[in-house]
């Protein structure tokens, strides 16, 4: 078999399995642009409290060192635009959270893949998803997959942004996609549109994490400062402002992976519920949750805050 039809081969199951997105390309190190970004990023103390950012560095920059005889990285994209939306006058939770933890599916997903893939030929890999010290995104943009916009997304044009990334390092070498080119042209609506301003313009769009409702409400372990707590509106678990004023995603549509649709308790939690949520209904509610990562302490903790907004608006 040739490279070209193993690889339409592979990229058929990809599809099959649900992925919307598929693309390979050679695995080397980072490119110095991305890599002095990243550095600048961190120097200014961007990243804020995630100090695992500034761990293994060597690895982030080049994924060879994580995977013996890598040649390539295969990046896969899994939708998670959600059918059906938490009504507007709710506490809102991140789009990405509705379902099943994305780290369980995706690692599903990806494991099938791969067991398919050595059934065609003998490679040594391993899979990732959000797992490991991976500059995802850039990997994503040159596989084809789409580009990183402003708004720090990986943007599939005609599809939009609402995907889970995840790559399988191996020793497959196939035709190598050509890296996708920035598309956002004079767009500035994300930057424009981010309630604390927390996107800086520039040849590469800077995210300043401490300004982040989505970092603020999910990674940060302390308390949320009050200029950033009073501009989360009604934000109790991440923010996709950024995303949903993006033009590209008016292509979104719906998942068809029926893990990422939440359940009917989810969708009805409004601030009353919320308010009186015990930690009983917070394990039982979101015991397959990627909200888990926010302790129920600091769910309430975020919860109080729109209580806040809400008897001062």
């Amino acid at each position: 078999m040739n490279g070209f039809s193993l690889k339409n081969k592979i990229f058929e199951r990809a599809f099959a399995l649900g992925f919307s997105a598929c693309g390979i390309t050679p695995v080397k190190e980072v490119d110095a642009t991305h890599r002095l970004h990243f550095d600048k990023w961190l120097q200014k103390g961007k990243e804020a409290q995630m100090q695992y950012m500034r761990n293994y560095k060597d690895k982030r920059f080049d994924p060879r060192l994580l995977v013996e005889n890598a040649r390539s990285v295969l990046v896969v994209a899994l939708n998670y635009y959600p059918s059906i939306h938490i009504p507007e006058n709710h506490p809102q939770f991140a789009l990405y959270s509705y379902g099943q933890d994305y780290h369980i599916v995706l690692k599903e997903k990806l494991n099938e893949l791969f067991s398919y893939i050595n059934t065609l030929i003998s490679i040594e890999g391993r899979i990732f998803c959000d797992t490991a010290p991976i500059m995802e995104r850039y990997w994503a943009q040159q596989a084809g997959i789409g580009f990183i916009g402003k708004n720090t997304q990986l943007i599939i044009p005609g599809k939009g942004s609402f995907f889970f990334l995840g790559e399988i390092i191996s020793s497959l070498e196939l035709p190598w996609d050509t890296p996708m080119q920035n598309r956002c042209g004079h767009c500035n609506s994300c930057i424009e549109h981010c309630p604390t301003q927390a996107l800086i313009p520039g040849d590469f769009t800077t995210l300043d994490s401490n300004r982040c409702i989505s970092y603020q409400t999910i990674e940060n372990r302390s308390d949320i400062p009050f200029e950033i707590g009073s501009k989360m509106n009604n934000r109790v678990y991440g923010c996709d402002t950024c995303q949903k004023v993006c033009p590209w995603n008016r292509f979104s549509i719906p998942t068809t992976i029926p893990e990422f649709e939440p359940s009917s308790e989810f969708l009805s939690l409004d601030q009353e519920k919320l308010e009186h949520l015990t930690h009983e209904d917070y394990n039982r509610i979101f015991k397959k949750s990627a909200v888990k990562r926010v302790k129920y302490e600091r769910l309430l903790r975020n919860i109080n805050i729109l209580r806040k907004n809400k008897s001062e608006s």
